[in-house]
């Protein structure tokens, strides 16, 4: 089937959840496709980085938005829109027409969008059948933000959260088919029937995040894109929060932030017990040098591939309610939870002082993720909406 597929970003370097999704949806779906890709790019790509992608691809196609087009739709969307910003920073009308044309030439017999930001290029065109990947329910994780927002900002995150809110429901007749990461972000998107969304999750590579037998360099690890606020959130609640519980009784405890773009704020953290990367080549180093991988995630929405990854390795985790309502482990025997900060100390000295204890849940947690996290068994629900309604 010659597959037609949208993208917010270029999906490599794989340093953000939506294009880790898509690089590794591409890379099955194109076992039995033929994929024709339309990227929406903020800068150039670079060669490397076609190249990741050109195995698995007909074609590729990248739309370079420029800076001066993105503040003059972001204006236009405070002012005289009603589209969330979200989606109108992606919008570009010359590069509709031009990825409709290149679809329709290509004779395209079903295409799949990868969240609501792109489905403005997409959500008219009548060739041909149509999927949305909601992914994460966009709105929820805005709505989470309101409260840790500072005062001039809040405004504005709560009117983004209301409209992408109403965008969510509104965009949904739009397409044949729905998909979305977990029950949990299917349960928040407003609609009456969003009970026909289908769950398709992610994976994680365990071939490429597999045990490493190196002897831990230090206590704590915490990864992800460290300008992304629900990381900058979790990471700064275990220092300001959780930390100083542990270092009364276990004050040689270090941790390390690893993950591209630290804020200002996060590169702050940094002491003589914290240690912020920056950007790291291969996080599998810094998973097989900590003791204990933790996410204690207070907002966001979605599944943190952070986790599958670190459990994949044979790490002991510890996250969140929050975060573990999408994940679906089983708290004591494959991941620990903790949601106040005596409640994480507790688990995290218990870790440290019980070496027994922290395998089992190493062992456990790997188990889990090889059972319910693969990408080929994940893709398989996607792959079977194109087969059974692709024309």
């Amino acid at each position: 089937m010659r597959l037609g597929i949208v993208l917010s970003r270029f999906p490599y370097p794989l340093e953000k959840g939506d294009k880790l999704r898509a690089f590794y949806q591409i890379q099955e779906l194109s076992k039995t496709h033929e994929i024709y890709l339309c990227t929406i790019n903020v800068g150039n790509v670079d060669e490397y980085s076609l190249k990741q992608l050109e195995p698995y691809c007909k074609e590729i196609k990248v739309f370079k938005l420029s800076k001066i087009s993105i503040l003059i739709n972001l204006a236009f969307s405070l002012f005289l829109s009603k589209l969330p910003m979200q989606v109108a920073y992606f919008y570009n009308r010359k590069a509709k027409k031009q990825i409709h044309n290149f679809f329709k030439n290509k004779n395209i017999e079903h295409l799949f969008c990868q969240l609501i930001r792109v489905a403005e290029y997409v959500k008219d065109y009548k060739h041909c059948p149509k999927t949305l990947d909601y992914m994460d329910a966009l709105s929820q994780g805005m709505e989470r933000r309101i409260d840790k927002a500072s005062f001039y900002l809040k405004p504005f995150v709560r009117i983004e959260s209301t409209r992408l809110k109403r965008y969510e429901h509104f965009i949904f007749s739009s397409f044949n088919h729905k998909i979305i990461i977990s029950e949990q972000d299917r349960e928040l998107i407003v609609h009456a029937k969003n009970n026909e969304i289908e769950i398709v999750r992610n994976g994680v590579n365990e071939e490429y995040f597999k045990p490493q037998n190196l002897s831990p360099e230090f206590e704590l690890l915490f990864t992800g894109n460290m300008s992304y606020p629900p990381n900058i959130d979790g990471v700064s609640f275990l220092v300001d929060k959780i930390l100083p519980l542990v270092w009364k009784t276990h004050p040689n405890v270090r941790l390390v932030i690893a993950g591209a773009n630290p804020s200002q704020s996060v590169q702050k953290l940094a002491s003589d017990r914290i240690k912020v990367t920056g950007w790291v080549d291969d996080m599998r180093e810094y998973y097989a040098k900590t003791k204990i991988f933790i996410a204690p995630m207070q907002i966001g929405t979605g599944l943190q591939n952070k986790l599958l990854e670190a459990m994949s390795m044979n790490i002991p985790c510890i996250t969140s309610p929050l975060a573990n309502n999408a994940l679906q482990a089983i708290d004591g025997e494959s991941i620990l939870i903790g949601d106040k900060p005596i409640e994480y100390k507790e688990q995290i000295v218990k870790l440290l002082d019980n070496q027994d204890f922290a395998n089992k849940i190493a062992k456990n947690g790997k188990l889990f993720i090889t059972k319910n996290y693969n990408w080929e068994n994940s893709t398989k629900t996607l792959n079977s909406i194109f087969l059974n309604h692709g024309t």
